[in-house]
């Protein structure tokens, strides 16, 4: 792809999710996330292949329908109460409607069939993309939205942690695995939006910078499969050493930063006297580190081939800009001790 084009589609990318954060009119907030799926489009062809057309076909049908039924809600709303506000929601039909909506834009289940199958027609910077920045803008919306039935988000936050995670179990392929585990991950974001906004913006922040080190280490590696992790190992033995812990954070173990999230959700469900929510969530999370647990495995437990052409690689210079991959490693494993910061900071 030319520069030009590229820096253009890239500008609109993050055209179209500052309209979307800083609009309060429901249809400003429409055309930004227009803007937003007209613009990855074209990068979801790249390289041209007809899995990547496939991909972006798919991906492109989602989000038009999603959106145009987010539109029918502002409009349904506008209609019933004569309110274009975002944060004016406060009829149950239009509500309801809209959140189904922006859960279809985010791939929660029950409407998560789609994600998984456009990230795995997708190369890996794009798959990024779509994991982490195209997720901004229907959260934010949905942060903004107050007269929910909180029956809603708990059982959409319920069933895609329960998906995340059994999905996940029979996967050999590496960005399936990950799209089931941003399925996952934001179930626990939607379980906890109702109670504290902030400790919602909170986690999806800490898995941005969780999931962001997995898919650069597959670049790296050139790996798409679980199998190509096994034999890739000499490429980078220093990341094949840290890329357990990065996992094992993104399953929410302590000592690592993944388990400020989820230690903090939890805390705050207890406190808003769910515990019996608390508990199926925490339970259903363990799905998760199964397969996050397989992958430590592979990486590291596993023998690569010993023999001159396997020992080689790591002699070789890589193009890929490494700074990205160590800031968010290093955060990933370390950023545990910054707790009380990160609370004060986002939860005034």
């Amino acid at each position: 792809m030319h520069p030009y084009i590229l820096t253009t589609l890239l500008f609109a990318l993050g055209l179209g999710t500052t309209i979307t954060f800083a609009s309060s009119h429901w249809l400003l907030a429409w055309m930004g996330l227009e803007i937003n799926t007209l613009a990855i489009l074209p990068l979801m062809t790249q390289p041209s292949h007809p899995r990547a057309v496939e991909a972006a076909t798919k991906y492109f049908l989602v989000q038009s329908t999603a959106t145009a039924v987010l539109l029918f809600a502002s409009t349904t709303n506008a209609w019933l109460t004569g309110q274009w506000a975002i944060q004016q929601m406060a009829h149950p039909l239009p509500t309801t409607m809209a959140v189904m909506a922006l859960a279809f834009k985010l791939g929660l289940a029950p409407m998560h069939a789609w994600l998984p199958e456009v990230l795995q027609g997708l190369n890996l910077t794009t798959g990024l993309i779509l994991s982490t920045w195209q997720k901004l803008a229907p959260f934010i919306l949905l942060l903004q939205m107050q007269s929910v039935d909180p029956a809603i988000p708990t059982i959409l936050g319920l069933s895609s942690i329960l998906v995340g995670g059994w999905g996940g179990l029979n996967q050999t392929q590496l960005r399936k695995i990950l799209a089931y585990s941003s399925i996952a991950h934001f179930g626990w974001m939607l379980l906890i939006f109702q109670f504290s906004p902030h400790l919602a913006l909170l986690a999806l922040l800490t898995y941005f910078i969780m999931t962001t080190p997995v898919f650069l280490v597959s670049k790296l590696y050139k790996a798409t499969t679980i199998n190509m992790l096994a034999i890739s190992s000499m490429k980078n033995p220093i990341m094949t050493g840290l890329m357990p812990l990065v996992l094992l954070s993104l399953g929410g173990l302590p000592p690592l930063t993944g388990f400020v999230p989820k230690w903090l959700i939890l805390q705050e469900l207890a406190k808003q006297e769910l515990i019996t929510l608390a508990t199926l969530a925490a339970l259903t999370s363990l799905l998760s580190l199964y397969f996050y647990l397989r992958l430590s495995y592979t990486m590291t437990l596993t023998m690569s081939p010993n023999n001159t052409t396997g020992l080689t690689p790591w002699r070789f210079y890589s193009p890929q800009l490494m700074f990205p991959l160590a800031a968010t490693t290093t955060a990933t494993i370390l950023f545990l001790p910054l707790t009380p910061a990160m609370v004060a900071l986002l939860m005034p």
